[in-house]
């Protein structure tokens, strides 16, 4: 079995219960503009926001119009008024705070660290709710940077996008490199592009429906001890 010295992980989905974050910080925006939130109204968002992400890492809008267009989608489906962009800026600040983990990715972290070897978050997420998240969480001891694509100008799987994170890990060469997340699309695909070896990390166990192939395919962190 292959060794890594260089472990990119996505954020959201991999490393991040973004879905707990998501719905925490729904729920307390709800509350404080008075509208009623249930998971018929998490399910719409969810759609929704996948839908406009898609389109962002298609390069067909920017992650300015991204953050308000769904929740402007949102309010006109669920028939409430408010501001979208007041929204979206308190939103995030809620999202910030939610520094969940995935099962299983503190003791990950702890044992690539403690092997030698290092950890890099790459992620496409908004920068300020990122770095604060990272920041708020109990691996930000082990994560030795991160990239985000609001920073760096391209995001995932622009291989501009990679590019700019190998010229920022010197003295490694690719094949010491192995990309993991949940996002086939992005992480995956992207990664492969790059001339990496990648990773798939579908928690869910869901079939991959895309031509997209990563090298390895886990449902559970805890499986990358193999590959450390």
């Amino acid at each position: 079995m292959k060794k890594y010295d260089i472990f990119l992980f996505d954020a959201d989905g991999t490393l991040y219960d973004y879905d707990m974050a998501e719905a925490n910080a729904l729920k307390i925006m709800f509350n404080q503009c008075g509208f009623t939130y249930n998971e018929e109204v998490r399910t719409k968002y969810r759609k929704i926001n996948q839908e406009v992400w898609g389109s962002f890492e298609a390069g067909q809008l920017s992650k300015e119009v991204l953050q308000t267009l769904r929740f402007d989608r949102l309010f006109a489906e669920i028939g409430v008024e408010y501001d979208a962009f007041s929204f979206n800026e308190k939103y995030l600040f809620e999202l910030g705070k939610g520094s969940f983990l995935i099962e299983g990715a503190l003791e990950i972290c702890r044992e690539i660290v403690d092997s030698g070897k290092q950890i890099f978050i790459v992620t496409n997420g908004i920068l300020a709710t990122q770095k604060a998240r990272i920041e708020h969480s109990a691996i930000e001891g082990y994560i030795s940077d991160s990239f985000v694509s609001e920073h760096i100008g391209f995001q995932k799987p622009d291989i501009r996008y990679f590019e700019h994170v190998f010229s920022n890990i010197p003295q490694v060469t690719k094949d010491k490199i192995l990309m993991i997340g949940d996002s086939l699309s992005a992480d995956i695909a992207g990664g492969n592009q790059a001339g990496i070896d990648t990773c798939w990390f579908n928690e869910s166990k869901v079939e991959n429906p895309t031509t997209i192939k990563p090298t390895y395919e886990i449902n559970n962190l805890k499986e990358l001890q193999k590959l450390i």
